[in-house]
This record gives C-alpha cells, sequence and structure tokens, in this order.
C-alpha cells in the first residue's frame, strides 16, 4: 500500500494516525468533514487532522486519483494508507478506519 510523507502533506503526521482530507474552495461538505476530522483528531490522542487543498497539489491528486472532493485519506503511524473515502464521512465510520490504522 502506498505511504505518504510530511513532507508531501506540507504536516507532520501523527504519532498514532493521520487523517488526510483533500478540498477545494467551493466545496459545501468539505466545511461539514474539516468539522467532522477535527473534533476525531481532537478526542483521539496522537491522530492529526491534514487538509490540503486539491488544485494546490495536482501531483498529489493526480498520483492517489483524488476524483472529487472531499476525499478522506486514513494512514497509520508511519503513513501508510490504511483507507480511503470521498463524500462527506460519517464520524462513526471514521472511528472505525482509526481502529484498522492504530491497531
Amino acid at each position: 500500500m502506498e505511504r505518504l510523507d510530511a513532507a508531501e502533506l506540507g504536516a507532520d503526521l501523527g504519532d498514532r494516525a493521520t487523517l488526510v482530507q483533500f478540498s477545494s474552495a467551493f466545496c459545501a461538505p468539505c466545511r461539514a468533514t474539516r468539522r467532522i476530522l477535527g473534533e476525531v483528531a481532537g478526542v483521539v490522542e496522537g491522530v492529526v487532522h491534514v487538509e490540503l487543498d486539491a488544485e494546490a497539489n495536482l501531483d498529489l491528486v493526480r498520483r492517489l486519483n483524488v476524483l472529487r472532493t472531499p476525499t478522506v485519506f486514513v494512514l497509520d503511524g508511519s503513513g501508510r494508507i490504511v483507507r480511503r473515502g470521498s463524500g462527506l464521512p460519517r464520524k462513526a465510520d471514521i472511528i472505525a478506519a482509526l481502529g484498522e490504522a492504530v491497531a
């Protein structure tokens, strides 16, 4: 499985997991996704949320085949992609995916 590192993301990875969100300027579901991921990262120790502008990161968007926003990737502590999804996520699904990432 593919890995992402801090240099590619422009931010440090979480010790346990990282929630990477690709967004665009006029994406209403992106705002709700930002809130959900921020809340989860705020209550789960060692988890960080990184939001990337899709238009400003086209090389990464193409490499990861991001076709719409929001698209969310769940990375384990080493930056390995363990889950991905697009559209507005449910908080329960994010928490379940984190369980997989930190296992």
